[in-house]
């Protein structure tokens, strides 16, 4: 079988199996144990069907990779014609301990899009009538801050307290309209190991990172990374980093 796609919601792996798609539960407390064989475009699903591809390149080829236009929108609509009019929420996100960053989505799904991201603590700073207004006021904050965060820098600070003060401070400056504080219930100390496999018994997920446990060692896991693998009944047997907590 062949991880095709992965829910943060549900939480589960889509795997394409001889008898279709099926899935595999992320919950926590779960014990994965799979070894990852090749590696290969996921093809794309269409109607709840897999269909595949044997292009090297993954976890997508150029034939099924795609681009949400959105989220390159500073304002001017890439789509041939705009098609964004309802309520956008501007937010500002933060990532453990400093890293602040600003996107939009629309209203309806604010809190689901910031936990998506794996956000620590959040701000709704504006609402705007439609997604280019949003995007226009989005580009001119990122002038000052970011408006990407990416996987590495994001589990660095897995463990980790947000800094209150320069967070305090970065909302005063937009007076929110709401804000956010969450939890994940990984009851980190510390950053675990950036790994990419499916072996171990899972504590949960932060976004898009899965944090498990294997012989010792926490990992963190970007499900994105595992996107193409074929994988294999059986724990992983190549050998792995360890954490200095893994030996005493």
């Amino acid at each position: 079988m062949q991880v095709v796609g992965y829910d943060t919601q549900m939480p589960a792996l889509y795997v394409s199996t001889s008898d279709g798609i099926d899935t595999v539960s992320l919950d926590p407390g779960t014990k994965l144990e799979f070894s990852l064989q090749n590696r290969h475009c996921a093809g794309t699903l269409h109607d709840d069907t897999h269909i595949s591809c044997s292009n090297e390149r993954a976890p997508y080829c150029r034939d099924h990779q795609s681009t949400w236009v959105c989220a390159k929108c500073t304002g001017t609509c890439l789509k041939d014609e705009m098609d964004c009019y309802e309520d956008h929420a501007v937010y500002l996100a933060a990532f453990a301990p400093d890293v602040f960053k600003v996107g939009v989505t629309r209203l309806w799904r604010l809190e689901t899009r910031l936990r998506e991201q794996g956000a620590d603590r959040a701000a709704h700073i504006r609402t705007m009538s439609d997604g280019r207004v949003a995007r226009e006021y989005e580009a001119e904050v990122a002038k000052t801050l970011v408006d990407r965060v990416r996987v590495p820098t994001k589990i660095d600070g897995f463990g980790r307290d947000v800094d209150e003060e320069r967070w305090d401070e970065l909302c005063d400056e937009f007076d929110p309209i709401e804000t956010f504080e969450f939890d994940y219930g990984l009851e980190l100390t510390e950053a675990p190991l950036a790994e990419t496999i499916a072996t171990g018994t899972i504590r949960g997920l932060k976004g898009r990172v899965l944090v498990l446990d294997n012989a010792g060692t926490t990992y963190a896991v970007d499900m994105r990374n595992l996107v193409g693998y074929e994988l294999e009944e059986g724990g992983t047997e190549r050998e792995l980093q360890s954490s200095l907590g893994a030996f005493s």
